[in-house]
């Protein structure tokens, strides 16, 4: 049995019987006017974060979301899209595709703005979208791509890039891990469908997507996850997992490289009332300027003492030098 296939037998068996927690911790759930999430919808939640942003969501987006849960994401969604089929939800889990169904059934219940013809469900595969080129505003994916293995994470992130449109975006919540993984825990097929072994560092995890054509990257979260304990897993030493939440721009690939946001910002705190390294980049006296890696890098090479530049905090919420 390939892990394809565990992968889709364990989320069958979730969806007949809903399984609170079963690979992932809680994502959050939005507390917005005339917004309430079912309790099924809550107890069928397997992500590990959240890719409802609302600064992604506006002017009503077209809206991908593969790998549909239990539907609460769809429903978040909905909320910022609330026009027929204005958002898509793909599964390869016949059982995962019908408990969402009779989830929107309950939602509709329980919010008088929502119709379940808001959201179109689709059978499908993430290697092979059933989405036209071009289409799509803002695609997302919980707790999905890090269970693919590397090959087939690749053609993923592509289907991703086709469906959506130019400077649209792709928002991820995925595992990571910055500790190598012995062959036992990448190979145990049931452990990558628990969104466990599949884990990637994070500079891995950019680079898929650069390499695929991602002009930028914002690392937005970046939370503690699940540990791989020697007690109860095959390892023999203590692993620690962390969560990040990521959202890659199909903006053109700038020609000295894409720009990667990782939480950097730079202080300019010199004499003048601002800094300008003629590079499109202003700095004002005394007003963080949030950079992507590659912005920091270059002023950090300037060798200036009165620029400072902040550690990654693993936190970027827009705007800044690109």
């Amino acid at each position: 049995m390939s892990y394809l296939n565990a992968t889709n037998d364990l989320y069958k068996e979730a969806a007949l019987t809903p399984d609170v927690g079963l690979c992932c911790t809680t994502n959050p759930i939005w507390e917005l006017p005339g917004l309430k999430i079912p309790r099924i919808m809550q107890e069928m939640n397997y992500g590990c974060g959240s890719t409802v942003n609302a600064r992604d969501l506006t002017n009503n987006p077209k809206i991908l979301y593969v790998g549909v849960g239990g539907g609460m994401e769809l429903l978040q969604f909905s909320y910022f899209n609330r026009q027929k089929g204005g958002v898509v939800g793909i599964d390869v889990v016949d059982e995962m595709l019908e408990a969402s169904r009779k989830n929107f059934i309950v939602a509709e219940a329980e919010n008088d703005w929502f119709k379940s013809e808001f959201v179109d469900l689709k059978k499908g595969n993430a290697l092979n979208l059933p989405v036209e080129d071009n289409s799509i505003d803002v695609a997302a994916q919980n707790c999905l791509f890090n269970i693919f293995k590397s090959d087939d994470l690749k053609k993923a992130i592509e289907e991703m890039y086709r469906v959506l449109k130019p400077h649209g975006r792709l928002v991820m919540s995925d595992p990571t891990c910055e500790q190598p993984m012995n062959d036992t825990l990448r190979n145990d097929d049931r452990l990558r469908a628990l969104c466990l072994s599949g884990s990637l560092p994070i500079a891995e995890y950019v680079k898929a997507l650069t390499d695929v054509g991602f002009g930028t990257i914002e690392i937005r979260a970046r939370k503690p996850y699940r540990i791989l304990n020697p007690e109860d897993y095959p390892t023999n030493e203590l692993i620690y997992i962390e969560s990040i939440e990521v959202a890659a721009i199909k903006d053109p690939m700038p020609e000295d490289g894409p720009c990667v946001f990782t939480g950097k910002a730079a202080i300019y705190f010199g004499r003048d009332d601002y800094f300008d390294d003629k590079k499109g980049h202003v700095l004002l006296k005394n007003q963080p300027l949030a950079v992507c890696d590659k912005t920091a890098n270059a002023l950090a090479n300037l060798d200036r003492e009165d620029i400072f530049i902040s550690e990654s905090t693993y936190h970027y919420d827009g705007g800044g030098c690109c």
